[in-house]
């Protein structure tokens, strides 16, 4: 799948789940109940240990049916190991122009993260597909209708502070997608990932309803 493919794909799903984990085990049970609930895109995170090897499980788990990132990527060391596991684009929670800059050269989409319209404006300059609001809570809504203000061509997703309340206000306010975590993942840490199919499929529904 190519470059944007993969984007166009993440912005017709409209919502990224980001899996933190305390183990592998856990990334993948999340991540199946995430894709029972009507979640395709998945970004694990490399917080969750042996990520690369989650990735390269899922990869190969659900082929072409699951749309798979890489989560807290500092550096292109961590990318490069992400995409040779399998990862189809890379998030970062802040701006690295070295993982960049490895990204572009092997067209995967990268995702930097910003707080400051100055932030927006230096991921933009440094090659970003799409920047990562993050984190979204400090701000609501309302910083991604500001940020089109003189940044209409900012392809902008909020990550913390997106919750079933407030999904549809993101996305009115001009975000392409939303990237959630633990309002969405939580039940992980009761083992109850059935209440995560729940969810998800309760914020694929509040998409749909806020896209027609």
């Amino acid at each position: 799948m190519n470059k944007q493919n993969i984007l166009a794909k993440i912005k017709s799903t409209g919502l990224v789940a980001v899996v933190r984990a305390e183990n592998a085990e856990q990334a993948i049970k999340i991540t199946d109940a995430c894709m029972a609930g009507g979640i395709a895109a998945i970004e694990i995170t490399f917080t969750v240990p042996f990520a690369d090897e989650v990735i390269r499980a899922l990869a190969k788990k659900y082929a072409d049916k699951i749309i798979l990132g890489a989560g807290t990527v500092l550096d292109p060391e961590t990318a490069r190991v992400a995409i040779l596991a399998g990862a189809q684009y890379i998030v970062s929670p802040y701006l690295n122009k070295a993982t960049i800059e490895l990204c572009n050269r092997y067209q995967v989409p990268c995702m930097p993260g910003a707080m400051t319209f100055k932030e927006i404006g230096e991921c933009l300059e440094a090659g970003a597909d799409i920047v990562k609001i993050f984190p979204g809570e400090l701000f609501g809504p309302a910083i991604i209708k500001a940020a089109k203000g003189p940044l209409p061509h900012a392809q902008l997703m909020p990550t913390g502070g997106v919750s079933l309340e407030n999904v549809s206000e993101w996305l009115a306010a001009g975000a392409v997608a939303v990237g959630v975590g633990g309002n969405l993942t939580a039940g992980a840490k009761k083992g109850d990932f059935q209440s995560i199919t729940n969810i998800a499929k309760a914020y694929m529904e509040k998409i749909k309803e806020a896209r027609r």
